[in-house]
C-alpha cells in the first residue's frame, strides 16, 4: 500500500506548558479546584498553541458505511438501517443531530460506502468507495486500492472543512465487529474482551458473533500492520475516519473522539502516527464491552461516563460544551492579581512537563 502519511509535529513545548499551568493556577480559585477541567484547559492551550485558546467553527463529521460481514448475522439490525439512519441524520431527527443543533456545531454526513444511492443535498458528502465492504469472513473487507482511496477521502474532506475542532461520528450496521477485529489484532487482546453486544445482541447471538469474528481473525493471519488490518477488517467509514484523524492532527485541530468505533479508528491512526494522540480528547467511556480496555491501551481518560452505546457522535456532541468551558476559563476567568483578590500563600509548583 502506497499511502503517504502526513507529517505530524510533536506538540511538546515545556515553556508553553509552564505558562499555561501558571495561568490556570493564578485564576481566582484554590489550586486544582476545577479538577479535570483544568487539565482540559491545558490540553486546549497545548493543541491550539495559545495561552488564550479559542475553538472556532467546530465540525461534527458522521462517516457512514455498510459491512459485508453482516450477512453472517453479527448484528441485531438489518443493513438497511444504515441508509435509513443517514436519512434521519440529514432530516435532523437523530440524537447527534439534536445535540449538534443545541450546541451550534456544524454537522456533515459522509456516505463513505453505504449500499444505497442518496440524492445530493446540503449537509451530505458523497465519498462512496463502494456500496459496502466485502464479507471479511471470505476475503479482505477492502482491497489495498479501496483502503487507500478511503484514507485519502477522509484527508481531503477534513482539508476542506473550516474551523479548528473535529468531532468524530459514525454509522454502519456491523461496525462494532470491525472495531473489535481491529482492536484484537492491533492490541493482542482476546476477542472475548474486544467483542460486545453492539446493537443489543442476546447471549446466544453474542456467542455467534464471537465465533464468526474468531473465524475472520484466523482467515487473515498476515494482516498484522495497521493498514493491512484496516484493509482486512475495517469498514469504509472507519478507514475514512483514520484519514480524517491523520489530517486533523497534521493541521493541529482538536479531535474530539466519540465511542468504541471512532476509538478503533484512532487506534489505527495512532499506530501509524503516535503523535495524533496529543490532539485527541476522548469524550466518554462507552458501555460497549471493549471500549474501556481499548482506552487503556491508548492511555486515554474520558470526560464522561454516562452508559452510552449509541455511536453517531452523540457522546462527542455531549462533551463538546466542556471543551468550550475549558477555553473560556483560560480566556475569561480573572486572576488573583487582576481581580484584587487575596491569594493563598501556597505555591502550586506545577511541573512544566508536556
Amino acid at each position: 500500500m502506497n499511502f503517504e502519511l502526513p507529517p505530524i509535529t510533536d506538540l511538546c513545548d515545556t515553556a508553553l506548558s509552564a505558562r499555561l499551568h501558571h495561568l490556570i493556577d493564578r485564576k481566582t480559585k484554590p489550586i486544582g479546584a476545577l479538577g479535570r477541567l483544568e487539565a482540559l484547559a491545558h490540553r486546549m492551550g497545548m493543541v491550539l498553541r495559545s495561552e488564550q485558546p479559542r475553538l472556532v467553527d467546530p465540525q461534527m463529521v458522521v462517516f457512514a458505511g455498510d459491512h459485508g460481514l453482516t450477512a453472517r448475522g453479527v448484528s441485531a439490525y438489518p443493513s438497511d438501517v444504515t441508509w435509513q439512519m443517514v436519512e434521519n441524520f440529514l432530516a435532523g431527527g437523530a440524537a447527534v443531530s439534536v445535540l449538534c443543533r443545541q450546541h451550534g456545531v456544524a454537522m456533515t454526513v459522509v456516505d463513505a460506502g453505504v449500499a444505497h444511492d442518496f440524492a445530493p443535498r446540503s449537509g451530505l458528502q458523497i465519498r462512496k468507495v463502494a456500496p459496502g465492504t466485502a464479507d471479511c469472513s471470505a476475503q479482505p473487507a477492502m482491497s489495498d486500492a479501496q483502503c487507500e482511496a478511503a484514507l485519502r477521502h477522509g484527508q481531503e474532506l477534513v482539508r476542506d472543512l473550516p474551523g479548528n475542532a473535529l468531532l468524530l461520528g459514525e454509522m454502519g450496521i456491523g461496525n462494532t465487529s470491525s472495531a473489535s477485529l481491529l482492536m484484537a489484532r492491533l492490541t493482542g487482546e482476546s476477542l472475548d474482551v474486544c467483542t460486545g453486544r453492539g446493537t443489543g445482541l442476546d447471549d446466544g447471538a453474542l456467542a455467534h458473533k464471537r465465533a464468526v469474528l474468531q473465524e475472520v481473525l484466523a482467515r487473515h493471519p498476515e494482516a498484522t500492520s495497521p493498514l493491512a488490518a484496516l484493509a482486512a477488517f475495517g469498514g469504509f467509514e472507519i478507514a475514512q475516519m483514520v484519514g480524517a484523524v491523520l489530517q486533523a492532527a497534521a493541521e493541529n485541530r482538536v479531535i474530539l473522539v466519540d465511542g468504541f468505533i471512532t476509538t478503533s479508528a484512532v487506534l489505527v491512526a495512532a499506530r501509524l502516527q503516535p503523535l495524533v494522540l496529543q490532539r485527541c480528547v476522548f469524550s466518554h467511556q462507552s458501555d460497549e464491552a471493549g471500549h474501556v480496555t481499548l482506552l487503556r491501551h491508548l492511555e486515554a481518560q474520558t470526560l464522561l461516563q454516562l452508559g452510552l452505546r449509541l455511536g453517531e457522535g452523540s457522546g462527542a456532541a455531549l462533551a463538546w460544551p466542556l471543551l468550550a468551558s475549558a477555553c473560556a476559563i483560560l480566556c475569561e476567568m480573572a486572576s488573583f492579581d487582576g481581580a484584587g483578590v487575596s491569594d493563598s500563600d501556597t505555591d502550586a509548583g506545577q511541573s512544566a512537563a508536556c
